[in-house]
Protein backbone atom coordinates (compact mmCIF):
# COMPACT_ATOMS: atom_id res chain seq x y z
CA UNK A 1 0.00 0.00 0.00
CA UNK A 2 1.37 3.49 -0.87
CA UNK A 3 2.26 5.61 2.25
CA UNK A 4 -0.49 8.96 1.51
CA UNK A 5 0.10 12.61 2.37
CA UNK A 6 -3.50 14.28 2.33
CA UNK A 7 -4.94 13.05 -1.10
CA UNK A 8 -7.51 13.68 -3.40
CA UNK A 9 -7.44 12.02 -7.08
CA UNK A 10 -9.75 13.82 -9.97
CA UNK A 11 -11.00 11.36 -13.03
CA UNK A 12 -11.77 13.43 -15.91
CA UNK A 13 -14.71 11.72 -17.08
CA UNK A 14 -16.48 14.32 -19.16
CA UNK A 15 -15.37 14.08 -22.63
CA UNK A 16 -17.36 12.87 -25.58
CA UNK A 17 -14.93 11.03 -27.32
CA UNK A 18 -15.99 11.24 -30.98
CA UNK A 19 -12.79 10.08 -32.38
CA UNK A 20 -13.35 6.75 -30.92
CA UNK A 21 -16.75 6.31 -33.40
CA UNK A 22 -20.47 5.94 -32.65
CA UNK A 23 -22.22 4.93 -29.93
CA UNK A 24 -21.58 5.68 -26.30
CA UNK A 25 -18.92 8.08 -24.76
CA UNK A 26 -15.71 5.53 -24.86
CA UNK A 27 -14.68 5.68 -21.36
CA UNK A 28 -18.63 3.75 -20.68
CA UNK A 29 -17.58 1.61 -23.38
CA UNK A 30 -16.98 -2.25 -22.28
CA UNK A 31 -13.35 -3.67 -22.25
CA UNK A 32 -12.99 -7.62 -21.52
CA UNK A 33 -17.06 -7.08 -19.91
CA UNK A 34 -16.05 -4.04 -17.59
CA UNK A 35 -16.38 -0.62 -18.51
CA UNK A 36 -13.00 2.01 -19.05
CA UNK A 37 -14.11 3.80 -16.40
CA UNK A 38 -15.08 1.01 -14.19
CA UNK A 39 -11.59 0.00 -15.04
CA UNK A 40 -9.94 2.86 -14.38
CA UNK A 41 -11.49 3.84 -11.44
CA UNK A 42 -10.64 0.41 -9.93
CA UNK A 43 -7.21 0.85 -10.78
CA UNK A 44 -7.19 4.07 -8.21
CA UNK A 45 -8.98 2.46 -5.91
CA UNK A 46 -7.30 -0.67 -5.68
CA UNK A 47 -3.75 1.50 -5.37
CA UNK A 48 -5.18 4.00 -3.02
CA UNK A 49 -7.78 2.00 -0.69
CA UNK A 50 -9.47 4.96 1.61
CA UNK A 51 -8.58 7.57 -0.67
CA UNK A 52 -11.67 10.65 -2.17
CA UNK A 53 -11.82 10.23 -5.67
CA UNK A 54 -14.04 12.39 -7.39
CA UNK A 55 -15.58 11.77 -10.80
CA UNK A 56 -16.11 14.60 -13.25
CA UNK A 57 -18.90 13.87 -15.61
CA UNK A 58 -20.63 15.17 -18.48
CA UNK A 59 -24.53 16.10 -16.91
CA UNK A 60 -26.13 13.62 -20.28
CA UNK A 61 -24.40 10.68 -18.91
CA UNK A 62 -25.68 10.17 -15.38
CA UNK A 63 -27.70 7.35 -15.86
CA UNK A 64 -24.27 5.39 -17.53
CA UNK A 65 -22.83 6.95 -14.61
CA UNK A 66 -25.04 5.21 -11.86
CA UNK A 67 -24.28 2.00 -14.23
CA UNK A 68 -21.13 1.96 -13.43
CA UNK A 69 -21.16 2.46 -9.62
CA UNK A 70 -22.98 -0.58 -10.15
CA UNK A 71 -20.24 -2.79 -11.59
CA UNK A 72 -17.32 -1.65 -9.36
CA UNK A 73 -19.47 -3.16 -6.32
CA UNK A 74 -20.84 -1.25 -3.10
CA UNK A 75 -17.18 -1.78 -1.35
CA UNK A 76 -15.45 0.36 -4.23
CA UNK A 77 -18.48 2.58 -4.97
CA UNK A 78 -18.41 3.98 -0.86
CA UNK A 79 -14.94 5.44 -1.93
CA UNK A 80 -15.99 7.59 -4.61
CA UNK A 81 -17.42 11.16 -3.97
CA UNK A 82 -20.87 12.20 -5.77
CA UNK A 83 -19.77 13.38 -9.06
CA UNK A 84 -19.28 16.72 -10.41
CA UNK A 85 -20.57 17.96 -14.06
CA UNK A 86 -18.03 19.32 -16.60
CA UNK A 87 -17.53 21.82 -18.66
CA UNK A 88 -17.03 22.58 -22.60
CA UNK A 89 -13.38 21.50 -22.75
CA UNK A 90 -11.17 19.23 -20.43
CA UNK A 91 -9.71 22.16 -19.05
CA UNK A 92 -13.24 23.65 -17.98
CA UNK A 93 -14.09 20.17 -16.20
CA UNK A 94 -10.74 19.82 -14.86
CA UNK A 95 -11.20 23.49 -12.92
CA UNK A 96 -14.92 22.24 -11.92
CA UNK A 97 -13.59 19.41 -10.38
CA UNK A 98 -11.02 21.27 -8.42
CA UNK A 99 -13.34 24.04 -7.41
CA UNK A 100 -15.43 21.14 -5.99
CA UNK A 101 -12.45 20.08 -4.27
CA UNK A 102 -11.56 23.59 -2.79
CA UNK A 103 -14.85 22.88 -0.65
CA UNK A 104 -13.75 20.45 1.37
CA UNK A 105 -12.69 21.75 4.65
CA UNK A 106 -9.35 21.07 4.93
CA UNK A 107 -8.54 20.42 1.21
CA UNK A 108 -6.65 18.06 -0.20
CA UNK A 109 -2.59 18.95 0.29
CA UNK A 110 -2.15 16.93 -3.20
CA UNK A 111 -4.45 15.74 -6.29
CA UNK A 112 -3.61 13.55 -8.75
CA UNK A 113 -6.05 14.61 -12.38
CA UNK A 114 -6.48 11.23 -14.52
CA UNK A 115 -7.95 10.83 -17.52
CA UNK A 116 -10.92 7.92 -17.53
CA UNK A 117 -9.40 6.85 -20.96
CA UNK A 118 -6.24 5.69 -19.79
CA UNK A 119 -7.36 1.84 -17.52
CA UNK A 120 -4.00 0.66 -17.43
CA UNK A 121 -2.44 2.73 -14.92
CA UNK A 122 0.26 0.89 -12.25
CA UNK A 123 -0.09 1.04 -8.80
CA UNK A 124 3.75 1.78 -9.47
CA UNK A 125 3.06 4.76 -12.27
CA UNK A 126 0.63 6.57 -9.22
CA UNK A 127 3.41 5.88 -6.12
CA UNK A 128 5.60 8.14 -8.41
CA UNK A 129 3.30 10.59 -9.67
CA UNK A 130 2.47 11.39 -5.42
CA UNK A 131 6.40 11.55 -4.80
CA UNK A 132 6.97 13.86 -7.31
CA UNK A 133 4.28 16.38 -6.47
CA UNK A 134 5.99 16.41 -2.80
CA UNK A 135 8.96 16.75 -4.27
CA UNK A 136 8.21 19.73 -6.86
CA UNK A 137 4.72 20.28 -6.88
CA UNK A 138 3.98 20.77 -10.53
CA UNK A 139 5.06 17.28 -12.27
CA UNK A 140 3.38 14.86 -15.20
CA UNK A 141 4.57 11.41 -16.37
CA UNK A 142 6.07 10.83 -20.16
CA UNK A 143 7.46 8.89 -22.19
CA UNK A 144 10.37 8.66 -24.90
CA UNK A 145 9.85 8.34 -28.43
CA UNK A 146 11.12 6.20 -30.17
CA UNK A 147 10.19 8.16 -33.83
CA UNK A 148 11.76 11.01 -35.28
CA UNK A 149 9.44 13.59 -35.34
CA UNK A 150 9.52 16.31 -37.65
CA UNK A 151 8.13 20.09 -37.57
CA UNK A 152 6.68 21.06 -41.37
CA UNK A 153 5.41 23.51 -43.06
CA UNK A 154 1.94 24.77 -44.18
CA UNK A 155 2.92 23.29 -47.46
CA UNK A 156 3.83 19.67 -45.80
CA UNK A 157 7.49 20.39 -46.53
CA UNK A 158 9.80 19.87 -43.24
CA UNK A 159 10.88 22.69 -41.83
CA UNK A 160 12.90 20.89 -38.75
CA UNK A 161 13.93 18.05 -37.25
CA UNK A 162 13.43 18.21 -33.54
CA UNK A 163 16.00 16.89 -31.12
CA UNK A 164 14.07 13.11 -29.96
CA UNK A 165 16.08 12.87 -26.87
CA UNK A 166 14.59 15.96 -25.31
CA UNK A 167 11.08 15.37 -26.65
CA UNK A 168 8.42 13.44 -24.03
CA UNK A 169 5.01 12.30 -25.02
CA UNK A 170 2.92 13.20 -21.60
CA UNK A 171 0.58 11.09 -19.64
CA UNK A 172 -1.51 11.07 -16.71
CA UNK A 173 -2.33 10.93 -13.63
CA UNK A 174 -0.30 14.55 -13.77
CA UNK A 175 0.06 15.38 -9.52
CA UNK A 176 0.32 18.98 -8.67
CA UNK A 177 0.07 20.56 -5.00
CA UNK A 178 -3.19 21.27 -4.59
CA UNK A 179 -3.28 25.00 -3.84
CA UNK A 180 -1.02 25.43 -6.87
CA UNK A 181 -2.79 23.93 -9.62
CA UNK A 182 -6.58 25.38 -8.80
CA UNK A 183 -5.19 28.84 -8.55
CA UNK A 184 -3.68 28.24 -12.20
CA UNK A 185 -6.66 27.21 -13.14
CA UNK A 186 -8.42 30.24 -12.31
CA UNK A 187 -5.74 32.41 -13.67
CA UNK A 188 -5.90 30.43 -17.09
CA UNK A 189 -9.78 31.36 -17.03
CA UNK A 190 -9.49 34.99 -15.18
CA UNK A 191 -7.68 35.37 -18.63
CA UNK A 192 -9.95 33.72 -21.05
CA UNK A 193 -8.10 30.66 -21.54
CA UNK A 194 -10.18 27.19 -22.00
CA UNK A 195 -8.50 25.41 -24.49
CA UNK A 196 -5.45 24.03 -22.71
CA UNK A 197 -5.14 20.62 -23.76
CA UNK A 198 -3.55 19.55 -19.89
CA UNK A 199 -3.06 20.48 -16.67
CA UNK A 200 0.31 20.88 -17.56
CA UNK A 201 -0.11 23.35 -19.99
CA UNK A 202 -2.30 25.47 -16.98
CA UNK A 203 0.30 25.00 -14.60
CA UNK A 204 2.86 26.41 -17.27
CA UNK A 205 0.80 29.27 -18.71
CA UNK A 206 0.69 30.90 -14.64
CA UNK A 207 4.54 30.47 -15.01
CA UNK A 208 5.15 27.22 -12.97
CA UNK A 209 7.90 24.56 -13.93
CA UNK A 210 6.79 21.69 -13.90
CA UNK A 211 8.76 18.19 -13.67
CA UNK A 212 8.87 15.40 -16.12
CA UNK A 213 8.95 11.65 -14.25
CA UNK A 214 8.91 8.88 -16.01
CA UNK A 215 5.75 7.09 -17.76
CA UNK A 216 4.74 4.03 -18.64
CA UNK A 217 4.42 2.48 -22.35
CA UNK A 218 1.47 0.44 -20.87
CA UNK A 219 -0.27 3.55 -19.52
CA UNK A 220 -1.93 4.19 -22.89
CA UNK A 221 -5.19 6.60 -23.83
CA UNK A 222 -7.92 5.08 -25.62
CA UNK A 223 -8.97 7.31 -28.17
CA UNK A 224 -10.34 5.49 -31.57
CA UNK A 225 -11.90 2.61 -32.48
CA UNK A 226 -8.95 0.76 -32.87
CA UNK A 227 -7.37 1.65 -29.38
CA UNK A 228 -10.56 0.11 -28.18
CA UNK A 229 -9.61 -3.44 -30.13
CA UNK A 230 -6.05 -3.30 -28.97
CA UNK A 231 -6.93 -2.49 -25.31
CA UNK A 232 -9.07 -5.69 -25.32
CA UNK A 233 -7.06 -7.80 -26.72
CA UNK A 234 -4.57 -6.82 -24.09
CA UNK A 235 -6.77 -7.19 -21.03
CA UNK A 236 -8.01 -10.60 -22.81
CA UNK A 237 -3.80 -11.76 -23.00
CA UNK A 238 -3.26 -9.92 -19.43
CA UNK A 239 -6.09 -12.23 -17.68
CA UNK A 240 -4.06 -16.13 -17.82
CA UNK A 241 -5.15 -17.20 -14.13
CA UNK A 242 -7.69 -19.53 -15.31
CA UNK A 243 -9.47 -20.80 -12.23
CA UNK A 244 -12.72 -23.14 -11.90
CA UNK A 245 -15.07 -23.32 -8.55
CA UNK A 246 -18.39 -25.36 -7.88
CA UNK A 247 -21.11 -24.73 -5.85
CA UNK A 248 -23.88 -27.44 -4.19
CA UNK A 249 -27.13 -25.76 -2.74
CA UNK A 250 -30.46 -27.81 -1.60
CA UNK A 251 -33.84 -26.24 -0.48
CA UNK A 252 -36.65 -29.07 1.03
CA UNK A 253 -40.63 -28.29 -0.73
CA UNK A 254 -42.78 -26.18 1.70
CA UNK A 255 -46.53 -24.88 1.24
CA UNK A 256 -46.46 -22.68 -1.34
CA UNK A 257 -47.62 -21.72 -5.21
CA UNK A 258 -44.01 -20.98 -6.27
CA UNK A 259 -40.43 -20.90 -6.79
CA UNK A 260 -37.61 -19.23 -7.73
CA UNK A 261 -34.59 -20.34 -9.75
CA UNK A 262 -31.94 -18.34 -11.48
CA UNK A 263 -33.87 -15.22 -10.65
CA UNK A 264 -36.81 -16.74 -12.54
CA UNK A 265 -40.52 -17.13 -10.71
CA UNK A 266 -41.83 -20.64 -11.30
CA UNK A 267 -45.32 -21.11 -10.33
CA UNK A 268 -45.95 -24.61 -8.91
CA UNK A 269 -47.94 -26.20 -6.12
CA UNK A 270 -45.21 -25.75 -3.65
CA UNK A 271 -42.50 -23.55 -2.01
CA UNK A 272 -39.37 -23.96 -1.11
CA UNK A 273 -37.99 -23.72 2.30
CA UNK A 274 -35.15 -21.05 3.13
CA UNK A 275 -34.08 -18.09 4.90
CA UNK A 276 -33.91 -15.67 1.76
CA UNK A 277 -36.05 -16.41 -1.29
CA UNK A 278 -34.00 -20.04 -1.27
CA UNK A 279 -33.61 -19.92 -4.97
CA UNK A 280 -31.43 -22.90 -4.95
CA UNK A 281 -29.37 -22.09 -8.59
CA UNK A 282 -28.83 -18.94 -7.84
CA UNK A 283 -27.22 -19.96 -4.47
CA UNK A 284 -25.11 -22.46 -6.16
CA UNK A 285 -24.13 -20.52 -9.09
CA UNK A 286 -23.19 -18.09 -6.08
CA UNK A 287 -20.87 -20.46 -4.43
CA UNK A 288 -19.15 -21.45 -7.41
CA UNK A 289 -18.06 -17.88 -8.15
CA UNK A 290 -16.88 -17.41 -4.37
CA UNK A 291 -15.32 -20.99 -4.67
CA UNK A 292 -13.23 -19.97 -8.09
CA UNK A 293 -12.22 -16.95 -5.86
CA UNK A 294 -11.19 -18.77 -3.12
CA UNK A 295 -13.28 -16.38 -0.93
CA UNK A 296 -15.68 -18.01 1.52
CA UNK A 297 -19.07 -19.08 0.63
CA UNK A 298 -22.72 -17.77 0.43
CA UNK A 299 -23.13 -18.33 3.97
CA UNK A 300 -19.67 -16.52 5.26
CA UNK A 301 -21.01 -13.45 2.84
CA UNK A 302 -24.86 -13.36 3.87
CA UNK A 303 -25.47 -15.51 7.06
CA UNK A 304 -28.35 -17.62 7.84
CA UNK A 305 -28.97 -15.87 11.23
CA UNK A 306 -29.05 -12.16 9.78
CA UNK A 307 -32.58 -10.99 9.62
CA UNK A 308 -31.54 -8.43 7.04
CA UNK A 309 -31.57 -11.42 4.17
CA UNK A 310 -34.83 -12.69 5.34
CA UNK A 311 -36.60 -12.84 1.91
CA UNK A 312 -34.37 -11.69 0.04
CA UNK A 313 -34.00 -11.93 -3.59
CA UNK A 314 -31.11 -14.71 -4.30
CA UNK A 315 -30.02 -12.11 -7.20
CA UNK A 316 -28.35 -9.83 -4.20
CA UNK A 317 -26.12 -12.23 -3.19
CA UNK A 318 -25.01 -13.85 -7.03
CA UNK A 319 -24.93 -10.13 -7.93
CA UNK A 320 -22.25 -9.61 -5.03
CA UNK A 321 -19.98 -12.49 -6.07
CA UNK A 322 -19.79 -11.52 -9.36
CA UNK A 323 -18.67 -7.88 -8.41
CA UNK A 324 -15.99 -9.56 -5.91
CA UNK A 325 -14.99 -10.94 -9.22
CA UNK A 326 -14.95 -7.84 -11.01
CA UNK A 327 -13.09 -6.04 -8.26
CA UNK A 328 -10.15 -8.52 -8.59
CA UNK A 329 -9.73 -6.83 -11.98
CA UNK A 330 -11.29 -10.78 -13.14
CA UNK A 331 -14.30 -11.80 -16.00
CA UNK A 332 -16.66 -14.39 -15.35
CA UNK A 333 -15.85 -17.38 -18.48
CA UNK A 334 -18.29 -19.13 -18.10
CA UNK A 335 -21.29 -21.03 -16.01
CA UNK A 336 -22.30 -24.68 -16.27
CA UNK A 337 -25.15 -25.33 -13.95
CA UNK A 338 -27.89 -28.44 -13.61
CA UNK A 339 -30.98 -28.80 -11.51
CA UNK A 340 -32.16 -31.71 -10.21
CA UNK A 341 -36.06 -31.84 -9.76
CA UNK A 342 -38.70 -34.36 -10.57
CA UNK A 343 -41.03 -31.37 -10.99
CA UNK A 344 -41.44 -28.64 -12.06
CA UNK A 345 -40.09 -29.22 -15.93
CA UNK A 346 -37.87 -26.98 -16.01
CA UNK A 347 -37.32 -27.29 -20.24
CA UNK A 348 -40.21 -24.23 -20.64
CA UNK A 349 -38.33 -21.73 -18.33
CA UNK A 350 -34.74 -22.70 -19.54
CA UNK A 351 -33.98 -19.82 -21.36
CA UNK A 352 -35.97 -17.22 -18.92
CA UNK A 353 -33.44 -18.83 -16.11
CA UNK A 354 -30.10 -18.36 -18.76
CA UNK A 355 -31.02 -14.55 -19.60
CA UNK A 356 -31.73 -14.14 -16.33
CA UNK A 357 -28.74 -15.01 -14.92
CA UNK A 358 -26.49 -13.62 -17.58
CA UNK A 359 -28.82 -10.21 -16.63
CA UNK A 360 -27.17 -10.57 -13.13
CA UNK A 361 -23.95 -11.95 -13.62
CA UNK A 362 -23.42 -9.17 -16.73
CA UNK A 363 -22.00 -11.64 -19.06
CA UNK A 364 -23.21 -12.82 -22.65
CA UNK A 365 -26.07 -15.38 -22.49
CA UNK A 366 -23.85 -18.27 -24.69
CA UNK A 367 -21.48 -18.20 -21.25
CA UNK A 368 -24.60 -19.73 -19.43
CA UNK A 369 -25.76 -23.05 -19.39
CA UNK A 370 -28.69 -24.88 -17.43
CA UNK A 371 -29.66 -28.01 -17.42
CA UNK A 372 -32.33 -30.05 -15.92
CA UNK A 373 -32.47 -33.71 -14.53
CA UNK A 374 -34.58 -35.62 -12.86
CA UNK A 375 -32.65 -38.54 -10.44
CA UNK A 376 -35.45 -41.25 -11.13
CA UNK A 377 -37.12 -41.70 -8.56
CA UNK A 378 -34.43 -41.65 -6.44
CA UNK A 379 -33.21 -39.81 -2.98
CA UNK A 380 -35.06 -36.93 -1.10
CA UNK A 381 -35.25 -35.08 -5.21
CA UNK A 382 -36.78 -38.62 -6.44
CA UNK A 383 -39.11 -38.82 -3.21
CA UNK A 384 -40.42 -34.98 -4.50
CA UNK A 385 -38.70 -33.60 -0.94
CA UNK A 386 -37.08 -30.84 -2.29
CA UNK A 387 -34.55 -29.65 -5.43
CA UNK A 388 -30.78 -29.50 -5.69
CA UNK A 389 -28.54 -27.75 -8.19
CA UNK A 390 -25.11 -27.97 -8.78
CA UNK A 391 -22.75 -25.40 -10.35
CA UNK A 392 -19.22 -25.02 -12.23
CA UNK A 393 -18.32 -21.20 -12.77
CA UNK A 394 -14.80 -20.59 -14.73
CA UNK A 395 -13.48 -17.68 -14.19
CA UNK A 396 -9.96 -15.32 -15.23
CA UNK A 397 -7.99 -13.39 -12.92
CA UNK A 398 -4.83 -10.97 -13.70
CA UNK A 399 -1.46 -13.01 -12.10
Amino acid sequence: MIALPDLAILIAAAGRGRRAGEGVPKQYRDLAGEPMLARTLACFIRALPGSLLLPVVHRDDLALFQTVLGRIGTDFAQQLSPPVFGGATRQESVRCGLEALSNRLPPPEIVLIHDAARPFVSRALIARAIRAAQDHGAAVPGVALTDTIKEIDPDGSIAKTLPRSRLRAIQTPQAFRFDLILAAHRQAAAAGIYDLTDDAAVAEFAGHRTHVFEGEDSNVKITIHEDLASAEHKLQDALTDIRTGQGYDVHAFEAGDHIWLGGVRIGHDRGLAGHSDADVLSHAITDAVLGALADGDIGSHFPPTDPQWRGAPSRIFLDAAAAKLRARGGVLAHIDATVVCERPKIGPYREAIRQSIAKIVDVCIDRVAVKATTSERLGFTGREEGIAAFAIATIRLPR
